[in-house]
């Protein structure tokens, strides 16, 4: 069975990493090489990093930062930000990214995927979506021009027609609400396309996950402000699912918290006073002080 992916993403604005609140409040995290190599060590199955100035100040994403980034990660990295021609794909997969997320571009340019899936191939392009939710039905909206005019499963069927190896869907409504996945937007997503579904947005803690993960044809499921500053976070999600549910997530950490239970939330329960007793090490010898 094919393994359900974990993804981190990772937003840059003014060159630094920050977490996205409604895409209108952004909070500084820190420095991206930092950031990169901590989700690599904390177990992140891939990582997808999004320049959101970049298209505004009609650039791509820089591509020595791809090559910085490229030393610290044994995991996937997908780049997105500005692309606006194969030229811009072609730099950025020399430069060390394994695939390109093309939002708007796509948006103004569909035939750009096409061209691109002809030169590089399908398994490097991502189509990047992100939806909102107006009069009970779902929306691609447009960062840049504030506007949401095409039903997200018409443009979900463009963009597999054009050949665009995965989707990334991402909820404008839920972004760092920290209210959950939005379920029907995900299970809307996945009964119509063909290709691999990567969904995002809203979510809070590893029962989320659940929630999500348990949707037919779900790829895998992203997050970005849930995983910045703690350091098991990634762990603590792959292990809940692992343990409860028994979905198919890659978990090669030593860190499994095999022992502990977790509450309905996903989060680990504290131990009972005969719990944390019986795991203690008895240090007394006859004729020795007590060890405090």
């Amino acid at each position: 069975m094919l393994k359900q992916r974990i993804v981190a993403t990772v937003i840059i604005k003014n060159g630094i990493v920050v977490q996205s609140i409604g895409f209108k409040k952004y909070l500084p995290v820190g420095d991206i090489n930092i950031t990169i190599e901590a989700l690599n060590e904390w177990g992140i199955d891939e990582i997808i990093v999004l320049d959101i100035d970049a298209t505004k100040e009609n650039r791509i994403v820089n591509p020595s930062i791809v090559k910085s980034l490229s030393k610290y990660a044994m995991v996937p990295i997908s780049i997105g930000g500005g692309i606006s021609k194969s030229s811009d794909i072609n730099q950025l997969l020399h430069s060390g990214a394994d695939k390109v997320c093309i939002n708007q571009s796509f948006l103004k340019n569909p035939s750009l995927i096409e061209e691109a899936v002809d030169i590089f191939g399908s398994q490097c392009i991502i189509v990047s979506l992100d939806i909102i939710k107006k009069n009970n039905e779902y929306f691609v909206y447009d960062y840049i021009k504030r506007e949401s005019k095409e039903k997200m499963t018409t443009v979900i069927k463009k963009a597999q027609e054009l050949g665009a190896g995965e989707i990334f869907i991402n909820s404008v409504d839920n972004d760092g609400m920290k209210c959950g996945f939005n379920l029907e937007m995900i299970n809307y997503a996945c009964e119509v396309s063909t290709v691999p579904i990567i969904a995002q947005g809203g979510a809070e803690n590893a029962s989320n996950f659940e929630d999500a993960i348990k949707i037919k044809n779900i790829s895998a499921l992203a997050a970005s402000n849930l995983f910045h500053f703690t350091e098991h976070s990634v762990t603590l999600v792959k292990s809940f699912l692992k343990k409860d549910i028994q979905y198919p997530v890659r978990l090669e950490s030593h860190i499994k918290y095999a022992r502990n239970k977790f509450d309905t939330y996903g989060r680990l329960c504290k131990k009972t006073d005969e719990e944390l007793e019986s795991l203690m090490i008895n240090t007394k010898k006859k004729g020795q002080h007590d060890i405090l």
